[in-house]
């Protein structure tokens, strides 16, 4: 189960680089040009907060069965774990900065509905969506990927 649960993740995984990073660029470029804020602009940025949300749940379900998190297990002391950087970077630092990734776009999508005009609108989706985008990209376990 831990296997297909892996896969499904990892190939997740490459959808929502490239669903946040559109809806990144997208807000940028909305925000900087100075465009119309479009229900194009609107399904984008909804659709990276959906399939990020949905990489969350994936990843919490690997929280407790991967092998790598060991934290949960008892075998290994914080200690231990924080020493070794492939346990750090599974147990504490990729689930966590991922977490905070999510909260930002999270909150980006939420900010971005209250506004009324399209230059408030694109500036909340801009800095929220990049901050996440960062986040994202800084803990990517990319020696796993190719």
């Amino acid at each position: 189960m831990y296997d297909a649960i892996q896969i499904v993740h990892s190939y997740w995984a490459y959808l929502v680089l490239l669903v946040v990073t559109l809806a990144t660029i997208n807000a940028l470029i909305g925000f900087f040009t100075k465009r119309e804020y479009a229900p194009k602009d609107f399904r984008v940025s909804l659709f990276a907060l959906i399939v990020s949300h949905i990489q969350l749940l994936i990843g919490i379900l690997i929280l407790f069965l991967s092998p790598l998190v060991v934290w949960f297990s008892g075998t290994h002391k914080m200690g231990e774990i924080m020493k070794d950087p492939t346990l750090r970077l599974y147990n504490v630092e990729h689930p966590l900065i991922m977490i905070l990734m999510i909260v930002f776009i999270t909150m980006g999508y939420s900010k971005h509905k209250k506004k009324l005009t399209s230059t408030p609108k694109f500036k909340m989706l801009a800095i929220f969506y990049t901050i996440a985008w960062i986040l994202m990209l800084s803990r990517i376990p990319w020696a796993n990927w190719f």
